[in-house]
């Protein structure tokens, strides 16, 4: 298993931007597919976004596409979310997630999860 760290998150306008990182430690970073969900207030754990092990891979959820962007570099252990465009929509915790079947929207693959970040956008 892999154990993710997440930060970055805090307080930001509506228009603004923000990036999270995962840090990972435990063995074969390289060989984990990464993803980005997360948690708003009374609402549900939904996908964002994830990357191939080897990054050369994405996908996004549609309310994100276009704004966000993920990217790995696997010789820093650490996965990347970079947010643009910030709306108070997006305000939610946002979890990192480790997963052996590769890039992909359903959380129930993913088995290794960190703690969270804050997003807040103001508006």
């Amino acid at each position: 298993q892999v154990q993710l760290v997440e930060s970055g998150g805090g307080l930001v306008q509506t228009g603004g931007s923000l990036r999270l990182s995962c840090a990972a430690s435990g063995r074969s970073f390289s060989s984990y597919g990464m993803g980005w969900f997360r948690q708003g207030p009374g609402k549900e754990r939904e996908f964002v976004a994830s990357i191939s092990w080897s990054g050369t891979s994405t996908l996004y959820a549609d309310s994100v596409k276009g704004r966000f962007t993920i990217f790995r570099d696997n010789a820093k252990n650490t996965v990347y979310l970079q947010m643009s465009s910030l709306k108070p929509e997006d305000t939610a915790v946002y979890y990192c997630a480790a997963s052996i079947f590769g890039w992909n929207a359903d959380p129930t693959t993913f088995g290794s999860w960190g703690q969270g970040t804050q997003v807040t956008v103001s508006s």
